[in-house]
């Protein structure tokens, strides 16, 4: 046995030793970025979403880091969610937007999260937690203003103003709030309808902090900052402006390992379908990233990632494991082995959402499980 296979066999490979994929989850940069929102929409307070697993970065990692820098609230979606969180971050508020349904009011109180209260039905067995307990429960009225989706409509928020003294009987409203439908769009009117909409809501209602806005409306202007605004996707990155300049930071990198590189000739088709065939001799390089991580299969022939900061397209049909890339106009050429960046620096959030046709919400909340999450405490690399 020779030198090399006996340290082979002395020092067995650990995970750390070759990663065909890792998202590396830049701290820093997250935490950069929260405190940008907290300088743009000061005196407001910021709280943290951090629903879907921080989107898909990791809340065991990312909330308590947000929480070391002065953040305070934290929202998730699912009782579950709140639950981890809790274990995480003992003396935070946790807001559960699903709200109080019957199920979930034990455990809600155990683990001392405040229900984003949807409808009459949800207050009234909140209230009613309270009296059993004998004890006053934070709650947090969702009002609709024209989403349709969760929160109290505009025939129970009338029945609730009118009664708002029995109905809440036990409870004390930390937050009154909504959201908006159409915050990424600045010019939509409907901004504006639904910012009326919830004034009109907030004078209906006994007098408490409000928060409408989200990562986007946060950017809308200092009248939809009220008393807390509530970035998510914005402090993982994305832009909250549908044009101009990023003030977020890039907070994470995805690379996949080049594993291999070959030359077809004109005519050669690529990939599953063959959808794509090469018009000229091309130079091929296939990368550890598919769709089983999470890269959308409509990015195929429509996508590109980033090889020392340039780009390559996206060539034929995205596979389970594996994409191909064509680098045959690289001028550094790649090597078998190198990190490819599918989104990062040089391809962002935004480009990989536009290429796939989707959202940058979709793009990182799919990123796959079997992708190692590897974090860094600074905002770069």
């Amino acid at each position: 046995m020779d030198a090399a296979a006996c340290r082979l066999h002395a020092e067995p490979m650990t995970e750390e030793d070759f990663q065909a994929t890792r998202i590396t989850v830049r701290l820093g940069a997250i935490a950069a970025n929260y405190r940008t929102y907290r300088r743009m929409v000061g005196p407001a307070s910021v709280a943290a979403v951090v629903k879907a697993d921080a989107y898909g970065l990791g809340a065991a990692r990312i909330a308590p880091m947000l929480a070391g820098v002065g953040c305070d609230s934290f929202f998730v979606a699912r009782l579950e969610e709140g639950i981890r969180l809790r274990k995480l971050l003992p003396d935070a508020r946790i807001f559960v937007l699903d709200g109080a349904q019957p199920d979930a009011v034990p455990a809600l109180l155990t683990h001392r999260l405040t229900p984003a209260l949807n409808s009459l039905a949800e207050i009234a067995a909140w209230s009613a937690a309270a009296g059993a307990t004998r004890t006053s429960l934070d709650a947090v009225l969702h009002v609709d203003t024209g989403i349709n989706r969760l929160g109290l409509p505009g025939d129970e928020l009338a029945i609730l103003s009118g009664e708002a003294r029995v109905r809440l009987a036990g409870l004390n409203i930390v937050l009154v709030m909504s959201h908006l439908a159409c915050g990424d769009d600045a010019a939509s009117k409907m901004n504006a309808e639904q910012l009326s909409r919830f004034q009109q809501a907030l004078a209906m209602l006994p007098a408490a902090p409000a928060s409408l806005a989200a990562s986007h409306g946060a950017m809308l202007g200092p009248e939809y900052h009220f008393d807390l605004v509530r970035p998510g996707i914005g402090l993982y990155g994305a832009n909250p402006q549908a044009n101009g300049q990023n003030l977020m930071q890039a907070t994470f990198a995805l690379t996949g390992k080049l594993l291999q590189l070959r030359r077809i000739d004109s005519g050669a088709s690529v990939g599953y379908a063959a959808t794509f065939r090469a018009k000229r001799p091309t130079m091929l390089a296939t990368v550890a990233l598919g769709y089983a991580d999470g890269i959308p299969r409509t990015a195929s022939n429509q996508g590109f990632a980033a090889i020392h900061g340039v780009r390559a397209p996206i060539t034929g049909r995205v596979s389970m494991d594996v994409l191909v890339l064509d680098v045959t106009d690289m001028a550094e050429p790649p090597r078998v082995g190198d990190d490819v960046e599918l989104i990062g620096d040089t391809v962002t959030l935004r480009d990989a959402a536009k290429a796939a046709g989707t959202n940058e919400y979709e793009i990182l909340t799919r990123l796959g499980h079997r992708l190692p999450r590897v974090y860094v405490e600074g905002a770069s690399a």
